[in-house]
């Protein structure tokens, strides 16, 4: 397995957190499981823009540092589900924040980046 060279500085809240929902897609990964899309190929399906690989990358991630949690059933074939832990449930109300930050700032953020041009978060649509 890979091996950072720099070691990670878990010291900081600030950076625990960041690592949990920090990168493109993790955010999606759990907000994917928490919406009851838990087996594997469900979530490649929902996640179609992202390769394969690096939702089971940031699926492997999340379930080392206690993120989410795999199921394995004994069937045959075997089959796999992940759910959210205490500690991921745990997480959700921080994402819920950080949407409404969003939300309420992607206007103002696009505005100010170069290329912007208006339109709607195809990846992300609201399942409510």
């Amino acid at each position: 397995m890979y091996q950072k060279k720099i070691p990670e500085l878990l010291d900081c809240g600030l950076s625990v957190a960041i690592k949990v929902v920090g990168g493109k897609w993790k955010a999606w990964v759990i907000d994917c499981i928490r919406r009851g899309i838990r087996r594997p190929s469900a979530i490649h399906r929902e996640m179609q823009a992202v390769n394969p690989r690096i939702v089971n990358l940031h699926l492997k991630e999340l379930e080392e540092i206690g993120i989410i949690y795999k199921e394995i059933f004994a069937e045959v074939p075997a089959r796999v589900e992940y759910r959210l832990t205490p500690v991921g449930q745990s997480i959700l109300p921080v994402m819920e924040a950080l949407e409404q930050w969003g939300n309420e700032n992607k206007e103002y953020i696009n505005r100010h980046q170069a290329g912007y041009a208006p339109g709607n978060c195809a990846l992300l649509q609201e399942t409510n």
